[in-house]
C-alpha cells in the first residue's frame, strides 16, 4: 500500500484528484470525505437552503409566471409542486453521497461506468457555465442600480449597441463590473470565502422583506394585488401554462439535483439530508417565489404594467439609499450563487474531465469565460424566452438524475464498493468503461422531449409535441428511471450481482486509506 502513495502525486487539497500512477495509465480519482471534513448536520443543510433559496432568479421566476397571465395563487401552485418534486428527487440522489462521502463526478461512475461518466460530467458542467452567464448578467443588472444610485447620471449614457442585440450600452456596464469582480472571488479556494454566504444569508432576506413591504404599501394592501385575475383566454391555456411553470420550477432546481451529492457527501450522517432538505427546500423557495409573485403583482397594480423583474422595478424606485441597498444585497446573492452552484461544480467537473491542464480554479475560469461568450442576455429578454431556457436545461438532465437514483436505489440496493469507482479495471467498468443500459435509458429519456424542444428553439412543430414538452424535466426522469431499470432486469450488470457485501461503510470507504498510509497522505496533500 506505501508503495500506491509513494506513486501518487497531489494537488492542494484532499478535495482535488489525485493522480495515480500504475501500469495501466494515469488515472485521476476524487477520495471519498475524510472523517475530520464530515462535519455537516442537519442545521447545515438548513441554512445552505435558506441561503440558496434568496436568490433573484427564484425571484423572478414567480414574477414571470404573473407576466404570462397567471394569477397569484395559479404562480403559487406552480411553484410549490414543482420544488417539492424536486426536493424529494433531490433527497433521493443525495443518500449514495451521504453514506459513502463521495462526489457526483465519482458516484456518476456506479452508473454510466468509468469513461460513461464523462458525458453526465460535461453536460453538467456546459450547463453550470450558461448559468453561471445568466446569473451574471443578472448581477450586471444590481451593479448598474447601484451605479444610477451613487450617480443618477449614468442612465443618460446613449446607446451604442444596435437594437437586434437585445441590450443596451448601460447594460453592459454593470454585467463588466460585476463579471470582473466575480473573477476575483474565484481564486481562493471555498472554505476562505465561507463569509460571503454568511453576508448573503443576512442581507438578502432583509432586502427582499424591504421590497416586499413597500410593494404592499404603495398598491394600497394586499386586497387589490390578490384580486387580479388571470388574464389566460382559454382554461387549456392556463393549464398548459401551468405546465410549464411546473416544469420551470424544476428546470431552475435541475443542476443541482443531479450534483447534489457533491453537498451530501459531508454529511455527518444520512439521516442530516432527509427532512432538513425535504423541508427547508421547498419551503424556502416558496417563500422567495411568493414573494416575487407579490411584487410582480403589486407592480401591476401601482404601474400599470408587470415587471416580473425587481431590477426593473429598482428602477422605477427614487429613493437612492434604498435602491443601493437592495441592488448591493441582490448583487452580493447572485455573487454567491453563482459561486457555489455554477464555479465551483463547474471547474470541478472539467478538472475531472481535464486534469492535466485543469484544477477546479482554472476551471472556474474557464466557466466564467464561456458563460461570457453564450450571450446571456438573448435568454433573459423577456419572460417567456426565460421560462424556456429553463424548460430547455431540464430535458438533458432529468433522464441523468433518472438514471441516479434508479441505479443507486433499485440496481444497486444501495450498496457501492467505492474502492472499485477508482479502477479503470474493476466492477464498474462494465463494456469497455460503458453501461450500455445506462445510455440506452439516457437517450430513451431524452427522445419525447425533443420535437418539443426543437419548437422551443423556433422550429415548426406539432402542437403535440408541444404538450409533451411541458413535462420535460419529470417525464425525461420517469422514463429514464423505467428503461435503465427494465434493461438492468433483464441483463444484469454485474455491478449489481457480483459485489462482496461483508464490509461495513468505513470498511469499504477507507480500506485503502488507513493507519500510515492515511497519515502519508494527508502530508502529502498539505
Amino acid at each position: 500500500m506505501k508503495d500506491f502513495f509513494d506513486d501518487c502525486k497531489y494537488q492542494t487539497t484532499a478535495l482535488t484528484p489525485r493522480l495515480q500512477l500504475k501500469k495501466d495509465g494515469p488515472m485521476w480519482i476524487w477520495e471519498p470525505t475524510p472523517p475530520e471534513k464530515q462535519t455537516w448536520g442537519w442545521f447545515n443543510y438548513v441554512s445552505y437552503w435558506v441561503s440558496d433559496c434568496f436568490n433573484i432568479n427564484t425571484w423572478m421566476i414567480g414574477g414571470s409566471f404573473i407576466e404570462i397571465g397567471m394569477s397569484w395563487w395559479q404562480a403559487l401552485i406552480c411553484v410549490a409542486i414543482g420544488y417539492s418534486v424536486c426536493a424529494v428527487i433531490l433527497v433521493l440522489n443525495g443518500f449514495a453521497g451521504a453514506k459513502y462521502h463521495i462526489g457526483f463526478p465519482v458516484q456518476s461512475r456506479s452508473s454510466f461506468g468509468m469513461y460513461g461518466s464523462y458525458i453526465p460530467i460535461i453536460n453538467r458542467s456546459l450547463m453550470a457555465c450558461v448559468w453561471y452567464g445568466v446569473q451574471a448578467w443578472i448581477g450586471g443588472q444590481c451593479v448598474f442600480q447601484m451605479l444610477r444610485a451613487i450617480a443618477p447620471g449614468i442612465v443618460n449614457i446613449p446607446n451604442q449597441l444596435p437594437a437586434n442585440t437585445g441590450a443596451t450600452s448601460k447594460d453592459f456596464i454593470g454585467f463588466v463590473v460585476f463579471w470582473l469582480v466575480s473573477l476575483l472571488f474565484i481564486y481562493p479556494p471555498v472554505e476562505k470565502i465561507r463569509h460571503l454566504f454568511t453576508l448573503k444569508c443576512i442581507l438578502l432576506p432583509i432586502a427582499g422583506l424591504a421590497l416586499f413591504i413597500w410593494s404592499i404599501v404603495d398598491a394600497h394592501g394586499m386586497g387589490p394585488i390578490i384580486s387580479q385575475p388571470a388574464t389566460f383566454t382559454s382554461t387549456s391555456q392556463a393549464t398548459w401554462s401551468m405546465v410549464l411553470g411546473i416544469t420551470s420550477s424544476m428546470g431552475n432546481m435541475a443542476a443541482l439535483v443531479v450534483n447534489t451529492p457533491d453537498f451530501t457527501r459531508y454529511a455527518k450522517k444520512p439521516s442530516d439530508i432527509v427532512w432538513s432538505q425535504l423541508l427547508t427546500m421547498p419551503i424556502g423557495f416558496l417563500i422567495t417565489s411568493f414573494m416575487g409573485i407579490v411584487v410582480a403583482s403589486g407592480s401591476k397594480v401601482i404601474y400599470g404594467t408587470v415587471l416580473w423583474s425587481p431590477l426593473d422595478l429598482l428602477a422605477q424606485l427614487d429613493n437612492r439609499a434604498a435602491v443601493f441597498f437592495i441592488a448591493f444585497a441582490f448583487a452580493l446573492a447572485t455573487l454567491g450563487t453563482n459561486l457555489c452552484a455554477n464555479s465551483i461544480p463547474a471547474g470541478a467537473d472539467l478538472s475531472a474531465l481535464f486534469p492535466r491542464f485543469i484544477n477546479i480554479r482554472r476551471g472556474g475560469y474557464i466557466c466564467a469565460l464561456i458563460g461570457l461568450c453564450i450571450c446571456p442576455w438573448k435568454l433573459l429578454a423577456d419572460a417567456g424566452g426565460f421560462l424556456n431556457f429553463l424548460s430547455a436545461y431540464s430535458v438533458f438532465l432529468g433522464p441523468i438524475a433518472g438514471i441516479m437514483v434508479c441505479d443507486y436505489l433499485l440496481i444497486q440496493k444501495q450498496h457501492l464498493v467505492v474502492a472499485e469507482l477508482y479502477k479503470t479495471q474493476g466492477l464498474y467498468t462494465y463494456s469497455h468503461g460503458w453501461n450500455w443500459r445506462a445510455y440506452a435509458a439516457y437517450i430513451e429519456g431524452m427522445i419525447p422531449n425533443l420535437p418539443g424542444f426543437a419548437g422551443a428553439l423556433g422550429a415548426s412543430v406539432p402542437v403535440g409535441a408541444t404538450r409533451v414538452y411541458g413535462f420535460a424535466w419529470i417525464l425525461g426522469f420517469l422514463v429514464a428511471v423505467a428503461i435503465h431499470y427494465g434493461l438492468s432486469t433483464i441483463f444484469p450488470p454485474s455491478a449489481a450481482t457480483d459485489r462482496p457485501g461483508t464490509e461495513t461503510v468505513d470498511e469499504i470507504v477507507y480500506a485503502e486509506y488507513k493507519g500510515d498510509d492515511l497519515e502519508h497522505a494527508s502530508k502529502s496533500s498539505t
